[in-house]
């Protein structure tokens, strides 16, 4: 019986190994992953590749914290410095209890806000922050295209915990998945498009998702977030 139970153990153990090799280490690419074009955008070591938002060098509210990249104090949106247009984009993320946050893509940087000109990737304490039941149909919650798209499933796990989002977008076509689950899909500049944007807080921005290529920006909201394996891969060829 103990051999029988050494040799289960023992096969349980090389299984998670495996996988664990599979995944890689965080904040790398897999021999997968790198053939199938994704680049990472965050070393686990530095802010290379990431500027603030109107700024020229990373806001000092941005910390790198164990292989982290963390916003812990003020200091302003933290954006990469390319600017992508068809792309597949993928990060690790977790927030505070009671926190707000946000993924803006296709940002131009003007002298307004970078959500002004982005669509939003919401990321939320869906459990605590009044986000979650403001809105309309809960778009605001994680997930959700802010304001406009609320997520189709309920999949966000508690504050503290990594979550995994995906922003897909192609030509007029946007994607948000969570946690492996596809929770928006939306045509930009179509009827059910406008007719949603007319009732969000958008309604009378007239540069609201109008970019056809821009920045990814994480935002600051005044709570701590964290990102990991934060990676892209360009869709234009395709």
């Amino acid at each position: 019986m103990r051999h029988r139970l050494a040799i289960t153990l023992g096969l349980l153990w090389m299984l998670a190994a495996g996988a664990a090799r599979a995944q890689g280490k965080p904040n790398t690419l897999t021999a997968a992953d790198k053939k199938a074009g994704w680049r990472l955008l965050f070393d686990g070591k530095t802010t290379i590749g990431w500027r603030g938002y109107g700024k020229q060098e990373a806001p000092g509210g941005w910390k790198v914290q164990d292989g982290i990249l963390a916003r812990v104090d003020k200091g302003g949106d933290l954006m990469t410095e390319d600017e992508f247009g068809d792309f597949e984009f993928q990060t690790d993320w977790r927030i505070e209890e009671g926190g707000n946050s946000g993924i803006i893509y296709r940002a131009a940087e003007t002298d307004k806000p970078p959500y002004t000109t982005g669509p939003e990737y919401q990321l939320l304490d869906d459990e605590r922050h009044p986000d979650a039941k403001a809105g309309k149909d809960g778009n605001r919650k994680s997930g959700s295209l802010y304001d406009v798209y609320a997520a189709a499933k309920n999949v966000v796990k508690p504050a503290g915990q990594w979550n995994t989002a995906k922003i897909v977008c192609k030509g007029n076509h946007v994607e948000h998945w969570l946690n492996g689950e596809k929770v928006v899909d939306a045509e930009i500049g179509s009827a059910d498009w406008k007719e949603r944007v007319a009732a969000s807080k958008w309604a009378k921005v007239t540069t609201y998702a109008t970019v056809a290529k821009g920045h990814i920006d994480l935002q600051d909201h005044g709570a701590k977030v964290e990102f990991r394996n934060i990676k892209v891969r360009d869709l234009g060829k395709k």
